[in-house]
């Protein structure tokens, strides 16, 4: 079954190698939503840049192989392919040491990279490619693009403002925080309130943005959309580990309900998704929508 339905999706931002202690693996967040969108059906493509190297040729042969559009990754002579360094806890939850710059940092848009976007159904960006003036303007001229545009917030220390996560707000159409990214910013902006509903509510007035989603971990997720909450409660699974599974939710939450499926059906599918792929190791394993299916049934 292929719930993309002709949706195409742009993802601009970071591609890079999540270096873990005995192996590399692809990733970068917009990377990973587009490699999940591709998985589900959707026609996906990548707007960046690599080093030109080793890792660079090595990202790209890699992206394709999932039958990505690659041909808007530019190879940049003057900085080296991303990488990032993971490290795990005792409950496979990640944290990241992020090289600065890297070639993702310097993304100069192509005019076969604009005709993508102009061309595209959706848009899928984070903040954390907005830490360099280089890729934020080449960011700022996309959002220009009259196209659904998705803000997958993703708060790195030290790589981010909030006058810079409100722009980005303002000029999204669908935003995704996790629930302490959203307390983080609510509170920045000075929000009187502390529940996650009451913040949702708080954040969609201050950015003129109905559709908002907040991740809670194994606890699932909220979904407002058309003024209405929808919630998914989780579903249990042996975490290995946490890397990518919030991209995998937000790209199988995005496809769903693009693809007019009914909102709780979408956030039920996406945190089946996200669970699945918590339960895998890597941001990108390798899940059929038959075994996402199988876990919304109950059958996992």
């Amino acid at each position: 079954m292929s719930n993309g339905n002709n949706l195409k999706a742009v993802a601009y931002g970071e591609v890079l190698w999540d270096v873990f202690a005995t192996e590399k693996k692809i990733g970068g967040a917009p990377l990973n939503v587009a490699l999940r969108m591709q998985s589900l059906g959707c026609e996906a493509a990548m707007i960046s840049s690599v080093g030109n190297d080793e890792d660079g040729s090595a990202l790209i042969n890699h992206i394709k192989s999932f039958g990505l559009e690659t041909d808007a990754i530019i190879r940049s002579e003057d900085f080296s392919t991303g990488l990032v360094q993971v490290s795990l806890n005792d409950k496979g939850s990640a944290s990241y040491t992020i090289q600065h710059p890297a070639a993702w940092d310097k993304i100069i848009l192509s005019d076969f990279a604009r005709n993508l976007a102009a061309n595209a159904n959706v848009l899928i960006f984070g903040s954390l490619v907005c830490r360099d003036a280089v890729s934020r303007k080449s960011l700022e001229e996309l959002l220009q693009t009259n196209v659904y545009k998705v803000f997958d917030v993703n708060l790195r220390k030290p790589h981010y403002t909030y006058e810079i996560l409100e722009r980005l707000m303002h000029s999204a159409s669908f935003i995704k925080f996790n629930d302490e990214e959203l307390a983080e910013i609510a509170q920045a902006l000075h929000s009187p309130f502390s529940t996650l509903e009451e913040n949702i509510h708080f954040i969609a007035g201050k950015t003129n943005t109905n559709a908002i989603c907040v991740t809670r971990g194994q606890h699932g997720a909220l979904l407002l959309w058309e003024n209405q909450l929808y919630e998914n409660g989780g579903y249990a699974v042996k975490v290995i580990d946490t890397v990518g599974a919030g991209d995998s939710f937000l790209a199988a939450l995005i496809t769903t309900l693009l693809t007019g499926k009914t909102p709780q059906y979408a956030i039920d599918f996406a945190c089946a998704t996200g669970a699945l792929v918590a339960a895998s190791p890597g941001a990108n394993p390798k899940i059929p929508t038959s075994k996402i299916e199988s876990l919304l049934r109950g059958e996992e």
